[in-house]
């Protein structure tokens, strides 16, 4: 096996178009499990059964069920009922529905670990009830659930390359192709693992930044 550094310069345009294509999918599916988690979280906490049940169940459903198959799910039985994602589209719904399930779980314990005194001060201050949660318990919440947050955004990263099985050409796709196309697997495929480690590093390091910032 020899290294052709050539190889290595003519994949480079390709893979920069495959990061952007990741990079792009993993923001917009971070914020959407962020909300959407979010979401999750204080339906379940509402009083009337009839609205955390169904929403138990689905997230239930979701968590459990591998996301290839609700990238599929959504990427060849939703045409049957009329409505058409492009690829792109349908990879960041699916990751961000998905990683929603898992968001949910990291807010419900941050909430819960806020003292309970800061729920009798708001009750005692007579705060509305969106004040209170606006002003006291997600401010104090939130900065317990970065660093597990953060955690699945970097697992969502690594599952980026899921997105290739519904024709996103992200980093994977891209070197796949090429190197179906040249006959040439050695170079692509190692460009794209150090691009993975590389991208995984600094978003670790970042998270910790903002970890230090909140703790202040």
């Amino acid at each position: 096996m020899s290294w052709d550094w050539g190889a290595v310069a003519d994949f480079l345009p390709y893979f920069v178009s495959g990061l952007v294509v990741t990079l792009e999918a993993l923001a917009l599916g971070s914020l959407i499990s962020f909300a959407l988690g979010l979401v999750w979280t204080l339906l379940l906490r509402t009083p009337t059964r009839w609205v955390r049940w169904p929403v138990g169940v689905l997230t239930e459903f979701v968590r459990d069920t591998p996301l290839l198959v609700q990238l599929f799910f959504l990427f060849y039985v939703l045409p049957e009922a009329g409505l058409t994602l492009s690829p792109l589209t349908t990879g960041v719904i699916g990751l961000g529905l998905h990683y929603s399930t898992y968001t949910m779980q990291v807010y419900r314990a941050g909430i819960e670990a806020v003292p309970p005194g800061q729920w009798e001060a708001a009750t005692a201050l007579s705060l509305p009830v969106r004040r209170t949660w606006a002003a006291v318990i997600l401010p104090q919440a939130v900065r317990r659930v970065v660093p597990p947050l953060g955690n699945y955004v970097i697992a969502m990263l690594k599952d980026t390359p899921m997105l290739m099985t519904i024709g996103v050409l992200e980093m994977l796709g891209r070197a796949r192709l090429v190197s179906q196309q040249h006959f040439q697997f050695t170079e692509p495929l190692t460009v794209i693992g150090i691009a993975f480690v590389v991208v995984s590093y600094l978003a670790s390091l970042c998270l910790r930044t903002l970890e230090r910032r909140l703790v202040r």
